[in-house]
């Protein structure tokens, strides 16, 4: 957040970092996994110019995440799941408001595709936001 704007000359290497550590469980507390959606959802609150170019491997990082979390029988306690699950919806929204809309578009078909209820939920909260 110091860098504000300024974050978009590092953007290619942090979205490398940020898809890396998305993609890996770190054990039952998720201490990185929450740490970079918040590094996630800062970045695309400074840099949201820059967004929607990178809207298709973010987009496919965060659904993902979701379906992985919700799979996942491990040994990670309910609510870090939920903080993980809200974290990401959280980061589709953003996701959505800077690309005007196209994140509802893209999910159309996977919320309707989807059976398993807690994604789904996740994808509905992003289609009802304004």
């Amino acid at each position: 957040s110091r860098l504000g704007i300024l974050i978009v000359r590092h953007l290619k290497r942090l979205e490398r970092v940020i898809l890396g550590y998305l993609e890996v469980s770190d054990g039952p507390e998720e201490k990185a996994r929450l740490g970079i959606l918040e590094t996630l959802q800062c970045t695309i609150e400074h840099a949201w110019p820059r967004m929607p170019c990178r809207l298709p491997v973010l987009l496919k990082a965060l659904l993902r995440l979701l379906w992985d979390v919700h799979t996942e029988r491990g040994p990670t306690p309910e609510p870090v799941r939920a903080a993980l699950l809200h974290r990401a919806t959280q980061c589709l929204i953003l996701l959505d408001h800077c690309s005007q809309g196209q994140v509802k578009v893209l999910l159309e078909g996977v919320y309707n595709s989807c059976e398993e209820t807690r994604v789904r939920e996740c994808l509905r909260k992003v289609q009802e936001s304004t």
